[in-house]
């Protein structure tokens, strides 16, 4: 009864309907605006008690002001708090929401926390990116091992990934870049620029080896052969991806993060490929011959 009269007086309660001039209204009880605009109006109103008698409200409750949130949220059927904000300068937004995270810790007993939103998707899928790389690597072995006919070969490729990564990652760090969407794009593409030149090396290595030549001759005749358009096709992308680099327009954080990663990238794997990449196809060579060692023993 107490909540039924406070609710209708202070609030409204739905009657029924009545037809007036042809047009179906709504009857709503509610007490007048005179008794019911401040808390000490509460005095005014009575309530019924189990003798019948007639109680005020001042004989069981009190009333008082008293502050809270002017919004009142919920979130999957629990009272909720939203919080909303960005990683500071420097920071990425892995980093901001692990802080987040353990700040939560600290709280009282029966507080928790969700994601949602674009966190929500960051979180879902932050675990999947080191397995999706895996992944790649692991086809474009598979596809270089089905090129070349072998197993080994394509290891002198795939060993140039991480070095072409550390640039990108040097480059990174060097301009203060967060690891965001952008920086791993520019990574992939850093990836994928080292595996192709490794490739146009390795391939030239072993048509030099196909028509007679020795393991180390075949290898710096590559490069020979590789260099020129390797860095040539090399400065044209960096000139291509340059104004992404050096924007200052609006949304020019992204064409940064993108631009710099992959001129970084680019820099390193143009020139670590031509040095290492022959070392470690010589390398892989003397340690798994292949068929080329074997079919020179059955000419001798």
């Amino acid at each position: 009864d107490i909540n039924n009269t406070l609710s209708t007086a202070w609030g409204s309660s739905y009657v029924n309907d009545f037809i007036d001039r042809g047009r179906v209204k709504k009857v709503y009880l509610q007490g007048t605006p005179e008794s019911r605009m401040a808390p000490e109006d509460l005095d005014k109103w009575y309530v019924r008690n189990s003798s019948g008698e007639m109680v005020p409200f001042t004989a069981f409750a009190q009333s008082y002001w008293t502050y809270g949130s002017p919004r009142l949220e919920r979130y999957n059927g629990f009272s909720a708090m939203e919080i909303q904000g960005s990683a500071a300068p420097g920071y990425s937004t892995g980093q901001a929401m692990d802080e987040m995270e353990k700040l939560v810790k600290q709280l009282p007993p029966g507080i928790a926390f969700e994601w949602t939103g674009i966190s929500y998707e960051e979180r879902l899928s932050g675990g999947q990116a080191p397995l999706l790389y895996a992944l790649s690597l692991l086809v474009v072995f598979l596809c270089l091992a089905a090129l070349y006919e072998s197993w080994s070969v394509p290891a002198a490729v795939m060993m140039i990934v991480p070095l072409g990564v550390f640039g990108a990652a040097m480059a990174a760090f060097v301009a203060n870049l967060s690891n965001d969407i952008y920086l791993q794009v520019g990574l992939l593409t850093t990836i994928g620029l080292a595996s192709k030149n490794a490739i146009l090396i390795v391939e030239f290595a072993i048509h030099k080896m196909d028509e007679g030549m020795g393991l180390v001759e075949a290898a710096i005749a590559a490069v020979r052969l590789r260099l020129r358009p390797i860095m040539m096709t090399s400065m044209a992308f960096i000139c291509g991806v340059l104004p992404l680099a050096i924007a200052s327009s609006a949304g020019s954080g992204a064409q940064n993060a993108l631009g710099i990663s992959v001129i970084g990238g680019t820099l390193a794997s143009s020139i670590i490929v031509v040095v290492f990449v022959p070392l470690f196809f010589v390398l892989v060579r003397r340690v798994f011959p292949g068929k080329h060692a074997q079919a020179k023993q059955e000419q001798v």
